[in-house]
């Protein structure tokens, strides 16, 4: 394998947002692209299978034809696809081959998908990815983590990524990252809880006030859209993620009684998400309303129905 990155075959095992991102702005600088999602053998095949045509993406049959090409495999599924991917991946991954676990997943379970990995010949590294991926793309900040991570950090800063090493040590990273979205995660939950709540008893004006008191830096109107969108666009993803959250807190030895009930409240916005309360997912004009009020009002209406 080549030891410049950017005549590289990178492989993104996952081509949800996050990995069409990284596929456009690593096409953009002339690098080889391939990728594959298990979503390509579904109905949802035809926009990704179209986007990936036009920026030059090839798209494989498996888990395992990627990782049998790619000098270095991104790893960005869901988070409880995170060990499974990883054992699919060592099958056929080529020896010496990079496998960067981008995946919002618990120390245990980043520890399990290295040796994986790691004992097929592959070189494993975790990264926590450490806010949202869109305004940032390829500049997201990027905690890397394991014995490779060294090596590794300087490759991914030639190719554009803004990864810093966190530790030598595997899973220091990720409890960095599930421990930020026990309040980051929980935060959203909370908001879409309280407002929706003082909507339902017309008090949000006066909570509103009260936060902004208390909190002067943040604009509550704004953050509250903010949070809305998110959950209602990204919740399912965001509830698996929490998940792992609450098994980081149980590998601590604490119970996760704020991490586990914050996934509730996830995977339900999801749920009605998925009934089509917030509109049709795929147009414009899903979940992108400046105002936390309609879809609250929605919530609501659906609840009392």
């Amino acid at each position: 394998m080549t030891n410049d990155p950017r005549r590289w075959q990178v492989g993104l095992l996952g081509y949800g947002e996050v990995g069409r991102i990284l596929a456009e702005d690593l096409r953009k600088q002339g690098i080889a692209v391939c990728a594959y999602d298990i979503k390509l053998d579904g109905d949802q095949a035809a926009p990704l299978r179209a986007h990936a045509a036009g920026r030059g993406v090839e798209l494989d049959a498996s888990h395992a034809d990627l990782a049998a090409r790619a000098d270095f495999v991104i790893s960005a599924v869901t988070a409880s696809q995170a060990v499974p991917v990883a054992q699919a991946a060592a099958a056929a991954i080529r020896r010496d081959a990079w496998f960067l676990d981008v995946n919002s997943a618990s120390p245990g379970a980043k520890q399990r998908a290295a040796a994986t990995i790691d004992s097929a010949g592959g070189r494993y590294v975790e990264g926590a990815v450490m806010t949202s991926v869109p305004p940032y793309r390829i500049k997201v900040p990027l905690l890397l983590g394991g014995k490779g991570a060294r090596e590794l950090a300087p490759l991914l800063t030639t190719l554009g990524f803004a990864a810093q090493v966190a530790s030598d040590e595997l899973g220091v990273s990720s409890a960095v990252k599930m421990c930020r979205s026990i309040m980051i995660k929980g935060l959203e939950a909370m908001v879409i809880e309280s407002f929706t709540t003082a909507r339902a008893y017309g008090v949000e004006d006066a909570v509103l006030a009260s936060l902004a008191e208390t909190f002067p830096g943040i604009n509550w109107e704004k953050q509250g859209a903010y949070f809305f969108q998110r959950v209602i666009e990204h919740g399912r993803r965001r509830a698996e993620e929490v998940r792992e959250v609450a098994e980081t807190v149980r590998e601590a030895g604490l119970a996760p009684w704020s991490a586990s009930g914050t996934a509730e409240r996830q995977a339900w916005i999801a749920d009605l998400a998925d009934e089509g309360i917030f509109g049709v997912k795929g147009t414009p004009d899903f979940a992108r309303s400046a105002d936390w009020r309609l879809e609250a009002d929605r919530i609501l209406a659906r609840i009392r129905s």
